[in-house]
């Protein structure tokens, strides 16, 4: 009979686990639709400033601005990771954060120094048990914060370039695709790149202010905007990760009280069978 409590026990502890798991993954779900929604509205106007700055920049000729300039200094380079404060969200993490790790040991390997600058609990554990630079780290962030916080950082990242501070500047997230597919991807933000886009149409368009001045006012704001796209994309993939996470244990435990009832059901009918053997043997004795 003390394997049946066990059993007993053991059920009951997986439906209160499951419990847990459906709970989570409600959670999850709804705080997912709001990522995605932040997510998705704000990449139509990234991707429109992007290709104005194209046409800038294919309009302005051989005028130059600082933030598409390399830097005189050929050995720092700087990675922003953006990272998850909790887990329990699948490979979401781990994904992004080996291949990170595996880029920045190239850049080491080729003589540079890595400096990071970690945004959430995760990240900022992996790297520094295991010994790289974290320069700064910032944790806890809420959703409402993630305008604020790039708008800082990329006015530090602007400061040090201007003091030649490091030689590229990048950002490591997952790019959210769908709920089962956030893609790790480390992007360089500094010097921004931007490739030339000619305007359609035949004809000539005057810019107004001047090619320097548009591209003063116009790269800043696309290197906030980048930063701002990247907190969004971690999480909206965050909480798909969860979600998907939460629903495989919210099965796995259903499939295993379905296997602990059986075996409950099968010890408890072996237990029914010998006593009720035990009883007829006694009377036949008798």
């Amino acid at each position: 009979m003390a394997s049946l409590r066990d059993t007993r026990r053991r059920i009951t502890s997986v439906k209160n686990t499951r419990q847990i798991t459906r709970a989570m993954k409600l959670v999850a779900g709804a705080k997912l639709r709001r990522a995605t929604s932040a997510a998705t509205a704000a990449k139509p106007y990234q991707q429109t400033l992007v290709r104005v700055l194209g046409r800038v920049v294919g309009k302005a000729g051989d005028t130059q601005h600082p933030l598409l300039t390399k830097p005189d200094n050929d050995t720092d380079v700087v990675i922003a990771v953006m990272s998850s404060d909790r887990g329990l969200c699948g490979g979401f993490n781990n994904q992004l954060l080996r291949k990170v790790q595996s880029d920045i040991d190239a850049m080491i390997a080729d003589g540079k120094t890595v400096r990071l600058l970690t945004f959430g609990k995760k990240s900022t554990a992996h790297f520094s048990k295991r010994g790289y630079t974290v320069e700064a780290s910032t944790i806890d962030l809420d959703p409402s914060e993630y305008s604020g916080e790039a708008q800082k950082l990329a006015d530090k990242l602007m400061v040090e370039m201007a003091e030649n501070g490091f030689e590229r500047a990048f950002v490591a997230f997952n790019d959210y695709r769908s709920v089962l597919s956030q893609i790790p991807t480390l992007a360089q933000v500094l010097p921004m790149v931007v490739d030339e886009e000619s305007d359609s149409g035949g004809g000539d368009i005057i810019y107004e202010p001047d090619g320097a001045e548009l591209l003063g006012r116009l790269l800043p704001m696309a290197l906030r905007t980048q930063l701002f796209q990247a907190f969004l994309e971690t999480q909206a993939g965050e909480q798909a990760s969860r979600m998907a996470a939460m629903d495989a244990a919210t099965r796995n435990a259903s499939d295993l009280i379905d296997d602990l009832t059986l075996l409950y059901n099968r010890g408890r009918q072996a237990a029914i069978t010998t006593e009720l053997t035990e009883i007829v043997s006694g009377a036949e004795a008798l």
